[in-house]
C-alpha cells in the first residue's frame, strides 16, 4: 500500500540518520559528527522513538524494529543512570506508554515492568493543590499541566484495558475528570496548557499547542474504548473541532510550525490521537481530511533529498534536523498507514 511504503520510507531516514549504535539511542539531530550533538538527554523523546519502532513493527513484523527497541531499553536506561524514573512526571507518562505498546507488540515481559514501574512513581504526582491532577514535576508539586494530566489518562485507561485492574480505570476516570474541569474551555472544547505554573492560580489560555489538544483527544477515546461511554467521543470530537478552528491554517488546511526543540514534536502527538479518533468513530471526515492533506504536504513538499522532515511541513529542512520533528514526521506517515490499511481513506495509486 501506498502509505506504508512511505512510512517504510520515513522509518529508514530515521534509523540512518538519526541511529547511534555507541550509545544505542538515536542522536538528537543530523549531522551529528561522533555523537558530538548529545549534550542533552532529551529523554520524553526517545519515548515517542520508541512509539514509531512500534509502529514500524505492528506495520511491518520486521525483526530489525525488534531489534532496535530492544537495544533502545538498554540504551536509555544507561543514560538515564540506570533506571527509567526521571524529574518529570509527563515525561515518564511518555515513557510508560511507549513502553507497554512495545510490551503488547512483543510480548517481551522487561518492557511491562518498566511500564510498571513508572506508572507507580507517575501516580505520585497526584496531590490536592489546584483541586488535585499530577503535577509537572517533582520539584514544583503545585503547578498542574495537560501534559502531565491528559497522557497520565491514556497510560491509565490502557493498563485498565491490558491487565484489568479496576484502581487503573479509577485513576483514568479521576485524572480526566480534574483535566476536564480544570484545563478545558467548556464552551469550546478548546484544552488550556497548564495552571498556577506562576504560583498564582492563572491558567495559561495563551499558550495555544496541538500538543495540548492530541492528548485530551487521545485521553477521551482511550476512556470510550474500555467504559463505552459515548460522552467521552463527544468530549474528543469537540476538542478536535476546536483544534482545528484555533490552529489550523484556514487558507492551506496546515497545522501550524510549532518551531524546533520540543515543540518539533508537538504535531506529531496530535495527529496520533487525531488518527485514533478517526479509527473509534463510525466516521469522522474532517479529521481524516485534515490528516491526508497534511500528510500528501509533507511527503511532496515537506521532506528533503534524503528524506528528513523539518518543522513546517509545507517545505523542505535545510541544515540541522532535529529527531524531534523526523518523528513528528514519521508519526503522521504511520497513522496514514493504519488507516489506509483499515479502510479510512481511499486507496492512491
Amino acid at each position: 500500500m501506498l502509505w506504508a511504503e512511505r512510512a517504510e520510507a520515513a522509518q529508514r531516514s530515521l534509523n540512518d540518520h538519526f541511529w547511534n549504535p555507541e550509545i544505542d539511542m538515536y542522536n538528537i539531530e543530523t549531522p551529528c559528527l561522533n555523537g558530538a550533538c548529545n549534550t542533552i538527554f532529551h529523554y520524553w523523546w526517545m519515548a515517542h522513538a520508541v512509539d514509531v519502532l512500534v509502529d514500524g513493527w505492528l506495520r511491518t513484523g520486521e525483526a530489525r524494529y525488534a531489534e532496535t527497541l530492544a537495544a533502545l531499553h538498554d540504551g536509555i536506561r544507561k543514560r538515564n543512570g540506570g533506571a527509567y524514573p526521571n524529574e518529570l512526571y509527563d515525561d515518564m507518562e511518555w515513557m510508560a506508554i511507549a513502553w507497554l505498546r512495545a510490551y503488547q507488540a512483543t510480548g517481551v515481559q522487561a518492557y511491562k515492568e518498566t511500564a510498571l514501574i513508572l506508572w507507580e512513581d507517575i501516580k505520585t504526582g497526584w496531590n490536592d493543590q489546584m483541586g488535585g491532577g499530577i503535577a509537572w514535576q517533582k520539584s514544583q508539586l503545585d503547578y498542574k499541566n495537560t501534559p502531565a494530566n491528559a497522557p497520565a489518562v491514556i497510560l491509565a485507561a490502557r493498563l485498565y484495558d491490558s491487565f484489568g485492574q479496576e484502581a487503573d480505570l479509577d485513576w483514568a476516570r479521576r485524572i480526566y475528570n480534574w483535566q476536564t474541569a480544570h484545563l478545558v474551555d467548556p464552551e469550546s472544547g478548546f484544552v488550556w496548557d497548564g495552571i498556577n505554573r506562576n504560583g498564582d492560580g492563572v491558567v495559561d489560555k495563551d499558550w495555544k499547542f496541538t500538543y495540548c489538544q492530541g492528548v485530551y483527544i487521545g485521553a477521551a477515546v482511550e476512556l470510550n474504548r474500555v467504559t463505552g461511554d459515548p460522552q467521552y467521543l463527544r468530549d474528543a470530537y469537540k476538542t478536535a473541532a476546536a483544534a482545528e478552528e484555533e490552529l489550523v491554517d484556514p487558507a492551506t488546511g496546515m497545522l501550524p510550525d510549532e518551531e524546533d526543540g520540543d515543540g518539533g514534536l508537538f504535531k506529531g502527538i496530535f495527529v496520533r490521537y487525531l488518527a485514533e479518533l478517526a479509527l473509534a468513530g463510525d466516521t469522522d471526515d474532517r479529521a481524516i481530511q485534515l490528516l491526508h492533506l497534511n500528510a500528501v504536504m509533507l511527503w511532496e513538499r515537506g521532506r528533503n533529498a534524503q528524506g528528513l522532515i523539518g518543522t513546517d511541513w509545507s517545505f523542505p529542512p535545510k541544515g540541522t534536523v532535529s529527531l524531534s520533528s523526523q518523528l513528528s514526521g514519521v508519526k503522521l506517515l504511520e497513522r496514514m498507514a493504519v488507516l489506509e490499511k483499515q479502510g479510512k481513506i481511499p486507496l492512491e495509486v
